[in-house]
Parts: C-alpha cells; structure tokens; sequence
C-alpha cells in the first residue's frame, strides 16, 4: 500500500513540475526535467542524510516509468486543453501529502529521534517543490510565498508520530496524516490562511 500511495505522490509531483514547466514555456524537454526533478529530489535528499545506498528510485523502474508517464501525458493534455490556474496547487498539495507522510515512514524504519523524524519528513516533502520552482526560475519558491506549507508537511508529519506512538495501523495512520497535510493546504488556497508575519507590526508603525 505504501509504495502505491508512493507512486500517487511522486506522480502528482511529476505532473506539477510539467505544469510549471508549462507556466514558464519551456520546451518538452524542460517538462520532462522538472517533472523529475519535482519527482524524486524529496526521497533523494532523505536518502542521502540517512546514508541510504543505492538511492531509491534508481533501483525502481516502475517509479521512473510512472514520472516519466505522467510527464508525457500531461504534456500532451496541456497541448490541447488549458487548466485553472489553481490547478498546480492542487495537484501540488497532494503530492506534498503523500510524500510528507513515506518521509516520515522512512525516518521511522531508520529508527532516529522523533524531531529527526520530524525534520526528514518535511525536507521530504517540500524539497520537490523548492527545486522545482528554483529551476523555473520562479523566486521566492512557493515554500516562502505560501506559509501554511511546511508548516502543513509538519502537522502531518507530527500527526503519523503520534499516531505510530500509539500503535495505530500503517494503513490508517497513513491516510489520515496525508488528509491532514491535503485538508491544511486546501485551506490555506481557498480561505486565504497563513501564519502571522513577524514584520507587520513593525511596517503598521512605520507607516
């Protein structure tokens, strides 16, 4: 279950780095990096502070023909039809969910401390979108313009903590710690959320 939930997360990804890709008029090519990029650049990064050898996705052939997919099917779609604008942050918001909540599994099967978990799983989950908007050349990336990002990878991820501390069923701790992360992110779109802003008080004054 886990790696199919997996392959939804890396796919929503690789379909938001097309979808950038799209916004900033690259070539195909382009789309295809960045719907790599988007990909596999999370898992990476855990793998390497957890000293993990061979990465993962280069001994996993199904998880590179699923980005690789997904790639080229949104590419042809966007060809043909245009989408809302929100569209990327949607399907964004899913793949930072799933994500969010395998990094956290991942830390847990390597036994580190709760706060290590805590970290991996969010450098997990956002750090697709980072390099992604980094390579789109869209500065600040969305982890720094939206708020209620990392800090919705946290509340996840510190949800499936707690969650496995009390013995709860991979399965159903797996769900609910993704809704979560999805129903915090949705949130933040529609109603306009985001954590105060240390400086306004300052600018209130100086206006």
């Amino acid at each position: 279950m886990l790696h199919v939930l997996y392959l939804v997360g890396v796919a929503a990804f690789a379909a938001s780095g097309v979808l950038a890709a799209h916004r900033a008029n690259m070539d195909p090519f382009g789309g295809l990096v960045l719907a790599f990029a988007a990909g596999v650049s999370g898992g990476t990064l855990r793998d390497l502070i957890l000293g993990r050898d061979p990465l993962y996705w280069t001994q996993d052939w199904v998880l590179l023909t699923v980005i690789a997919s997904v790639g080229v099917v949104t590419m042809v779609y966007l060809r043909f039809r245009s989408l809302p604008h929100r569209t990327l942050l949607l399907v964004d918001a899913v793949g930072l969910a799933v994500v969010t909540v395998i990094g956290a599994r991942a830390a847990l099967e390597s036994e580190v401390t709760p706060l290590a978990v805590l970290i991996l799983a969010v450098l997990t989950g956002v750090t697709g979108e980072v390099v992604r908007d980094v390579l789109c050349g869209e500065l600040p990336p969305l982890l720094l313009r939206e708020e209620v990002y990392a800090t919705a990878a946290f509340a996840g991820a510190l949800c499936y903590l707690l969650l496995d501390w009390a013995s709860v069923g991979q399965g159903p701790a797996t769900v609910v710690s993704a809704a979560v992360v999805l129903a915090l992110r949705i949130a933040a779109m529609y109603f306009g959320l985001s954590l105060p802003r240390s400086h306004s008080h300052l600018e209130q004054e100086q206006g």
